[in-house]
């Protein structure tokens, strides 16, 4: 089987196609592309069929899958390649946030760091290298505004009720926010397949985006115990990136079997995630 690949502007990325046998998969063709290049990785690499008549979103070619059960019969052996840039382990990426990123953020990166290690199953290996960078910037400037507010002579502590029933809020929330983890871990196949469904239990019987939900009141609850400007202002930056996530709700709706369950979301936009949130509204 010849396979041709090509970059979305239809320029030929290996000159002459690579030969596979019939029984070749996704995966055996990303390391072929890999040998051939030298530069382009299979993490790298995102392998799509070209569009056909009516269709809008590229079908993304899944690495086990043979390559004869991919392409349609009698069409030609085409496939598209998208170079996904320069990537890093997960591993690796929050490996270098607990070595460097500031003292009141660890409570968020010390966290991510255990579920990453014996928690998340990933249904990609790696993440964009500009993300650290991005992210690096994020909590570095809010760790340092953060610690200037809390260190500054000026600055003015809560009281000692305040501050445990602040602390408070944020250890159940993060015991809630793990427990929201274990539910989506065991959504995944074991061997850390894709696949798209809509968890369900504890919370996620009523707010789709538990996790984010708790998330939020763990950073509320650190709020109410320090009691800082710069901490609120990095909760209101967290809760608005956090509501773009939410948006997925509407993606799996479509993707996976939700039948006539309803459920409580955040939203897709702030307001309609506060209200979602603080009101409890059902979808």
């Amino acid at each position: 089987m010849l396979v041709t690949v090509t970059s979305r502007s239809g320029k030929e990325v290996v000159k002459g196609g690579i030969q596979l046998s019939e029984n070749a998969t996704v995966k055996d063709l990303k390391a072929s592309i890999h040998k051939r290049t030298g530069n382009l990785y299979p993490e790298r690499q995102r392998l799509s069929l070209p569009l056909v008549s009516g269709q809008t979103q590229p079908t993304v070619l899944d690495g086990d899958k043979r390559l004869c059960d991919v392409f349609p019969e009698g069409s030609d052996h085409i496939v598209i390649l998208k170079d996904l840039g320069p990537r890093v382990k997960y591993s690796t990426f929050f490996y270098f946030f607990r070595k460097f990123v500031g003292l009141p953020e660890k409570r968020v990166i010390y966290p991510r760091i255990m579920e990453t290690l014996f928690v998340h199953k990933f249904s990609h290996a790696t993440s964009p290298l500009s993300f650290v960078f991005r992210n690096c910037c994020y909590y570095w400037s809010f760790a340092v505004f953060i610690v200037y507010f809390v260190n500054h002579p000026y600055y003015t502590r809560v009281g000692e009720t305040q501050m445990y029933i602040g602390f408070g809020l944020g250890i159940i929330c993060q015991l809630a926010n793990f427990y929201c983890h274990i539910i989506l871990k065991n959504l995944r196949d074991p061997k850390g397949q894709g696949g798209y469904q809509i968890p369900r239990g504890f919370l996620f019987n009523y707010i789709t985006c538990a996790n984010y939900t708790t998330e939020i009141y763990q950073g509320l609850g650190f709020n109410i115990a320090t009691q800082t400007v710069a901490g609120y202002s990095f909760l209101v930056v967290a809760a608005y990136i956090m509501s773009d996530w939410a948006a997925f709700h509407c993606w799996y709706r479509r993707h996976a079997s939700v039948g006539g369950h309803k459920k409580l979301i955040m939203g897709v936009h702030m307001w309609m995630e506060i209200e979602a949130i603080l009101s409890w509204k059902t979808f």
